[in-house]
């Protein structure tokens, strides 16, 4: 029996739909139901389920009360659950706690907020408008420093003792997006500078002056920062990655440039330690519970502003109204949300092992229930689960296109080209496409340094159903300019011939 052309594509999109449904099949069950839920509990595990998240642990103070939550898995493979103990990278919710360390170094008079990097960097001179410009260490503090926040890009991968000032000598020359203090912009590598000077002023490692200065004082003793070099503890859940709905282990590179800004790692017990601390309760050396109520205060002449009421100060984004402060943590494989309020004594710390909105998302909820106010839906406002949502479906339909176009070119497109008419128009219409499609192929290879982004970072932060997605477009493309050109060059010579039977 001859199937026609028509239902030929037909029975290739229904073999793509049923082989998508049977693997993704609790996925699409998650991602179109409703998300609502009853409680605390219920609303983790729902959010959980409709992001893929393997494991997520939470702690939660109100009134000194400590709380912990936790569900899921730290390891899947192995089945290990999440437990109060396991370990977790914090992310950028680390710049806290070297905010608090350059507090302390002021407090005892070793360096001063107005004080410029380049006195302690005399070779760190970055520039705006064509001259070299001072940042000072308050400007790094409150991320008004200027530099782009594309400068991410710039943290060379690598574990060695010397990737801290390889990291900054990197930026060094970097020319500034603002001239410094006029303007806040996120870009976590200004903490890392922070943790040179650190390691210029106390003649320690970073890692170490927290650890002796404010993780061990705080009674933080299961905490360590993640240089790369230390034994791996079984204590440390796996970090997972988003492919195709799914969450798959993923060994993220290693940063350890990148170690002020996002390599603390912690477990909600020592977590519950430093938000009471936060909240002015515990046993708290004076000299660091100073430093802490410092580290709430905003000085609106250098501080970060963000919008009305709300600025950015020694690692938190501060709500000075509300007295409310918060911050998020995104490592590739791992994710945070902290939000402490200091008026009502509430606390939520929220740590999963895929990088994602999810932290933010429960801790947000745990937070309006605490207060009883009715907790949100989930929402798909993550731009790298969506990335991988886009990409999956992108990709299931570029390769039905490619499947398409291999059983045209195995028929032989001849057949096609027989019935055109050799004319000008013709030409035209078909020049047309051929240019339109040679754009698109430009633009797919391009994008991503469009956005200031690069192949490298994909690779590293987002879905590897990107990569899928964008191979099979590319490998479309190239087919169809390739069959293109091959019949404006038939048309042009009239070289029209019938395939043999």
């Amino acid at each position: 029996m001859k199937i026609n052309k028509k239902t030929e594509t037909i029975l290739i999109a229904f073999l793509f739909v049923a082989i998508f449904i049977i693997v993704w099949k609790k996925q699409l069950v998650t991602f179109f139901s409703a998300g609502s839920y009853n409680d605390v509990d219920n609303m983790v595990e729902t959010i959980m389920d409709k992001s893929a998240t393997p494991g997520v642990a939470m702690v939660i103070s109100k009134d000194g009360k400590i709380d912990y939550k936790y569900y899921g898995y730290g390891d899947v493979k192995n089945q290990k659950k999440v437990t109060e103990e396991s370990l977790f990278e914090l992310g950028s919710t680390t710049k806290a706690f070297t905010a608090l360390a350059i507090i302390l170094l002021e407090d005892e008079g070793f360096i001063t907020g107005s004080d410029p990097v380049s006195d302690y960097l005399p070779w760190f001179a970055p520039a705006y408008n064509g001259e070299q410009t001072d940042i000072t260490i308050d400007q790094l503090l409150a991320h008004t420093s200027g530099i782009p926040s594309w400068s991410v890009q710039l943290i060379p991968e690598g574990t060695s003792d010397d990737m801290l000032e390889k990291t900054i000598r990197n930026i060094s020359g970097i020319t500034l997006d603002t001239y410094p203090g006029t303007k806040h912009s996120y870009a976590t590598i200004n903490y890392d500078i922070l943790a040179l000077i650190i390691e210029e002023v106390t003649g320690q490692k970073y890692q170490d002056f927290v650890t002796d200065n404010i993780l061990l004082p705080l009674g933080m003793t299961e905490s360590y920062f993640s240089t790369g070099q230390e034994a791996v503890s079984d204590k440390l859940t796996k970090g997972y990655k988003l492919f195709f709905g799914k969450s798959l282990e993923y060994n993220a590179p290693r940063y350890y440039g990148n170690i002020a800004a996002g390599y603390l790692v912690t477990n909600i017990k020592d977590l519950g330690l430093w938000m009471n601390a936060q909240l002015g309760l515990g046993n708290i050396p004076d000299n660091l519970r100073s430093a802490i109520n410092k580290s709430h205060h905003v000085d609106r002449e250098i501080a970060g502003y963000i919008n009305e009421d709300k600025y950015y100060s020694y690692g938190w984004s501060n709500d000075i109204e509300n007295k409310v402060i918060k911050h998020g943590g995104s490592n590739p494989n791992y994710s945070s949300q902290a939000i402490i309020d200091l008026e009502k004594q509430e606390a939520v710390f929220v740590l999963a092992n895929l990088d994602s909105s999810v932290p933010s998302q429960i801790a947000n909820n745990t937070y309006r229930n605490l207060n009883g106010i009715q907790m949100s839906k989930f929402s798909y406002d993550d731009s790298y689960i969506l990335l991988d949502i886009i990409f999956s479906f992108l990709s299931i339909i570029a390769m039905l296109s490619l499947c398409r176009r291999g059983l045209n070119l195995m028929k032989g497109k001849r057949r096609v080209i027989e019935n055109e008419e050799t004319n000008a128009r013709k030409i035209i219409g078909i020049a047309m496409g051929l240019v339109i499609r040679i754009i698109f192929l430009v633009f797919i290879i391009i994008w991503p340094y469009l956005i200031n982004y690069n192949y490298y970072l994909i690779r590293v932060w987002m879905s590897n159903a990107i990569f899928v997605g964008e191979v099979l477009t590319i490998i479309n493309c190239i087919l169809s300019i390739a069959m293109k050109m091959k019949r404006i060059g038939a048309i042009r010579t009239r070289n029209i011939s019938i395939p043999a039977k």
